[in-house]
């Protein structure tokens, strides 16, 4: 069974940097137990609850939160600082499990599968985008938008057997990066490494993005430029979940979810609750 492989090697240019070189050409399609289903909802979530424990205080960083997004929907999520935006994003990625209540993602009860199965989920169909970028800074951008190929062997479509070096450029020429294909992030302005941060989400054709303040380190003219990329791959057919503070982002989001020191204050689809 042929896969893709990649071998290290320092770059002559100098020292601590690291290069990764694709070896192999097709990325094959494999088995998983894991499998996509077709259903009106991306997300269900039923009675969030989760708490911390800080010294001899309980902290009910989400409690009793309850949703539902619709497969295609543009989906924000606002409130202020520690109104739960974080912890609510950290259980829709698998990240984090909450104490009480039900999840529901890609057709898939997040309580009721094991860690190993919850690690092939997020890494099959979720993508993130976060506000500081998360770029490796030794790799060029063509290798950090491979890089998710790294974590295991993944499902390709049969509409997508291509290796990984061509889904990477296919993706840059999407972000309308192809030109700093070799580029390092240090070379990049903050809009050029945050639409590599997205290409790099979407390498394994997720069903689900999440970004967490995507605009948040941009100016607004940058920002602006990103709203508009957030949108076409919505009009794509991509669900998308923004936590953010730009209200011009949240503005265009179809459906809006505000919280409020742990709970639900508002649901677009249900006004004030």
């Amino acid at each position: 069974m042929a896969c893709v492989v990649f071998d290290a090697k320092r770059c002559d240019a100098g020292a601590g940097r690291t290069r990764l070189k694709l070896v192999g050409e097709n990325f094959p399609a494999v088995s998983n137990d894991i499998k996509m289903e077709t259903l009106s909802f991306a997300v269900e979530a039923d009675g969030l609850t989760r708490i911390y424990k800080r010294g001899g205080e309980e902290v009910r960083a989400l409690d009793g939160v309850s949703f539902r997004v619709r497969d295609g929907e543009f989906v924000s999520i606002v409130g202020a600082s520690g109104s739960g935006k974080t912890t609510l994003l950290n259980l829709l990625g698998c990240m984090d499990a909450a104490d009480r209540g039900t999840l529901r993602l890609a057709g898939h009860e997040v309580g009721a599968i094991n860690e190993r199965a919850r690690t092939r989920l997020r890494r099959d169909h979720i993508g993130f985008v976060f506000q500081h970028f998360g770029l490796m800074p030794t790799l060029t951008v063509h290798e950090n938008v491979a890089l998710p190929g790294l974590f295991g062997r993944r499902i390709w479509p049969s509409r997508h057997q291509k290796s990984l070096d061509a889904r990477a450029d296919e993706l840059l020429e999407r972000v309308s990066l192809a030109h700093r294909r070799n580029h390092r992030p240090h070379e990049l302005s903050g809009g050029e490494m945050q639409r590599v941060a997205i290409a790099r989400s979407l390498l394994n054709t997720p069903r689900l993005l999440l970004a967490d303040e995507p605009t948040g380190d941009l100016d607004s003219a940058t920002g602006e430029s990103i709203i508009e990329l957030l949108q076409e791959l919505n009009r794509d057919g991509l669900t998308i979940l923004v936590v953010t503070h730009n209200t011009a982002l949240a503005a265009i989001a179809e459906h809006q979810i505000s919280l409020r020191d742990g709970r639900l204050i508002q649901d677009s689809t249900d006004q004030m609750l």
